[in-house]
């Protein structure tokens, strides 16, 4: 899957400045991670539908993006009603689902969807070098700016890495099976992919001190900051106040 495949468009969201994408979308992230109520998850729901909407993104790609994540929030299903307690609302056998524990995973899937929602809105429609740009402006230390920089530039490496070793296997009659080799030979491949990617990690850091590298992330264009993008930021931050205070009422009832 392309991890900028929502970058590329001319929309008002394509032009808004990085900066102001990463702040609403962290402001955002941590409001509704800390919701406790539904109501509040599902208004959650309506900024990032909206922007979505609005930029015109393929709702087709959003739609399997949301299919992969909840592909996994679905195992919270499997489990948490049957271990929370509570009042019980049926039984499969010995497990009793209880009414608290559907409600905690209803939360948490209408928490993990809104979330999920702004990130592909506010983060995916800017390529990763301008995203690595807003975060060095922002003041995010240089450490972590390179660590998200290099990443998403080797990970395509390792990746065809994974792909030599995997045809290696292929061209000597391997076949994956429920067994104690498959399981050897993964562990393997595993180990060498590492030893492969420290190696390349030790070639790429010589070359750059050779090229004069002092531990500086260095930009060659200035991100400058337009009154658009000021007045969108301003409202997109006075919804999340508006949540804010949306919970503070709902806490001192």
């Amino acid at each position: 899957m392309d991890i900028e495949e929502f970058a590329e468009g001319n929309s008002f969201l394509h032009r808004l400045d990085p900066r102001v994408k990463v702040i609403v979308a962290v402001s955002f992230s941590i409001v509704v991670a800390t919701a406790i109520r539904h109501s509040i998850a599902l208004s959650a729901f309506f900024l990032p539908a909206v922007v979505i909407i609005a930029a015109r993104l393929d709702l087709t790609k959003v739609g399997w993006r949301l299919l992969i994540v909840n592909g996994f929030i679905l195992f919270l299903w499997f489990f948490l009603p049957f271990t929370y307690p509570g009042h019980t609302v049926f039984s499969l056998g010995p497990l009793k689902a209880s009414q608290e524990g559907i409600n905690q995973a209803l939360l948490i899937t209408l928490k993990s969807n809104a979330i999920i929602l702004a990130c592909i809105a506010f983060l995916a429609t800017s390529p990763i070098p301008k995203l690595v740009h807003a975060l060095n402006r922002l003041y995010v230390p240089d450490k972590l700016v390179h660590l998200f920089l290099f990443c998403y530039r080797y990970v395509h490496v390792i990746h065809l890495e994974y792909h030599k070793l995997d045809h290696a296997l292929k061209i000597r009659c391997f076949r994956p099976k429920t067994n104690l080799h498959t399981y050897r030979t993964y562990a393997y491949l595993v180990g060498v992919l590492l030893l492969r990617s420290y190696d390349r990690s030790n070639k790429i850091y010589n070359a750059m001190l050779c090229r004069g590298f002092k531990e500086k992330y260095w930009v060659l264009d200035y991100l400058c900051l337009k009154r658009s993008d000021i007045v969108l930021g301003m409202i997109m931050c006075f919804y999340i106040m508006g949540l804010i205070l949306f919970q503070w009422l709902h806490r001192i009832q």
